[in-house]
């Protein structure tokens, strides 16, 4: 994170900056250029000593320096933007488009159980899509119960902006876990059972080509309309890919359309530390966005619930169930990613707590549907 060096210089208010009332008085007074990245010209600055081994050297008069946010990344082209209707089925399954794999890179640690990727694909920008909505993917060969036919489609979330990782509409991400078959007579791998697609995409190598189709979906779609609105993510697993873009449009790319004043509030269930997904990423927006965004992880093999069991996303939706429900009746949106086998415990966790405040969860879940603000997407 990079540091406001106080009041004496002339910090762009872009940067988003917080300026703090300590100074630091600098002995060169050339022109000082803070863009994106304005902590660069300064970073030799030793604040202990009072002296800079480069340009600029400067006498320190406060103890310490107030953190920055990091300022937004611009975000190419705009034109992206000026759609009024999401991108659907621009390319079918019987003619697919043909993009290149830019990178594979694998998420997880190695005390994860399972391989989980980030993949991203260049599409050049012809196969544009909004934040929620998924990727047809069709993985080479043969079809085995159609002999000469294509394999049929497999979808993923998308776990990138409209703009894609390198923030110029070309390229998408995906977040993909590989399926492996394990035998349970002889508990060795049997690779001829193993997921065809997603086994593709993670043996995948920079420049191999992939057949997509889509984009489509519009439940999982961010609602733009009122930028202070709340948003409550939860996810299991590799169901955090649509939340990765909705936060990283919310807290990432500078998009002069929307500026997120609200509060993003992430559920995150997994195994344990190492699998963990877009840590890094959840955590920087903790640091710099402490009023619009919260982070609750459950880690089923490391973290207890309140009886003394495993800790699922739902025993933690449970805990926080009192400001959920508020949030709720407020407007919140609360949406749902994740192998389907997470809903019947968070419907079942729902359903207890709204009986406990007196309430009917068929008639609440029922509002929620009429008013838009429940999105499920479960696999």
């Amino acid at each position: 994170m990079a540091h406001a060096l106080g009041s004496q210089a002339s910090l762009s208010p872009s940067a988003g900056t917080v300026v703090s009332q300590n100074k630091i008085e600098f002995e060169d007074h050339s022109n000082l250029r803070f863009n994106s990245k304005l902590w660069n010209p300064l970073s030799s600055v030793n604040l202990k000593s009072g002296h800079g081994s480069g340009k600029y050297r400067c006498k320190v008069v406060c103890t310490y320096a107030q953190q920055t946010v990091q300022s937004k990344t611009p975000v190419l082209p705009l034109e992206l933007e000026k759609a009024q209707e999401p991108p659907l089925h621009l390319y079918k399954a019987k003619e697919p488009y043909t993009a290149t794999i830019v990178s594979v890179e694998r998420l997880v640690g190695p005390k994860s159980p399972g391989e989980t990727c980030h993949i991203v694909i260049d599409h050049g920008g012809n196969v544009p899509y909004w934040e929620g909505q998924s990727y047809g993917v069709i993985p080479p060969g043969e079809n085995p119960k159609k002999p000469g036919s294509p394999h049929n489609v497999r979808l993923y979330s998308i776990a990138s902006t409209r703009y894609g990782d390198a923030f110029d509409g070309k390229t998408a991400s995906l977040c993909v876990r590989r399926a492996v078959y394990y035998d349970p007579e002889t508990g060795k791998e049997d690779p001829s059972k193993n997921g065809v697609c997603s086994n593709f995409l993670c043996n995948a190598k920079p420049g191999d080509k992939i057949q997509l189709a889509g984009p489509s979906g519009k439940i999982m779609l961010l609602p733009e309309d009122d930028p202070n609105a709340t948003h409550i993510m939860i996810a299991t697993g590799t169901g955090v890919a649509p939340f990765r873009g909705y936060l990283r449009r919310m807290f990432m790319e500078s998009v002069p359309t929307y500026k997120f004043g609200g509060l993003a509030w992430l559920f995150l269930g997994v195994a344990n530390s190492d699998s963990l997904l877009y840590d890094d990423e959840f955590n920087s927006y903790l640091k710099d966005y402490p009023d619009n965004f919260r982070y609750d992880k459950a880690l089923s093999r490391e973290h207890k619930n309140k009886n003394g069991g495993k800790m699922y996303v739902q025993d933690k939706i449970e805990e926080y169930s009192d400001k959920i429900f508020k949030l709720l009746d407020g407007g919140a949106h609360i949406y749902f990613c994740g192998l389907k086998g997470m809903m019947p415990g968070i419907q079942d966790t729902l359903k207890r707590v709204a009986e406990q405040r007196g309430e009917s969860w068929d008639a609440m879940l029922s509002q929620l549907k009429k008013n838009k603000q429940w999105h499920v997407e479960v696999y």
